[in-house]
């Protein structure tokens, strides 16, 4: 039987919307490529700072949370691409 999820409420119609979410679906490709594109973006933004060489080693701890939280996002994206190929 399918689950349907909350997804939100519509503000133009106001109509509520639900999403039949199941693994390997359209709404995770999204989310994984939300994930590798955000990943891309952090990653250029940190290598120009980084190639700029004139940021304190405080600034560039800024980036070390940011960093973290979208090497787990392409990791869990690279963990489950290989899953789904065994």
């Amino acid at each position: 039987m399918e689950q349907l999820r909350y997804l939100g409420t519509d503000s133009a119609s106001g109509k509520t919307a639900y999403v039949v979410a199941e693994p390997g679906g359209p709404l995770e490709r999204l989310a994984d490529m939300t994930a590798l594109r955000t990943a891309a973006v952090v990653t250029a933004l940190v290598g120009e700072i980084l190639e700029a060489g004139n940021a304190s080693d405080a600034e560039l701890a800024v980036f070390v949370p940011t960093l973290y939280e979208n090497l787990c996002g392409v990791t869990e994206v690279a963990a489950r691409l290989l899953d789904s190929e065994e």
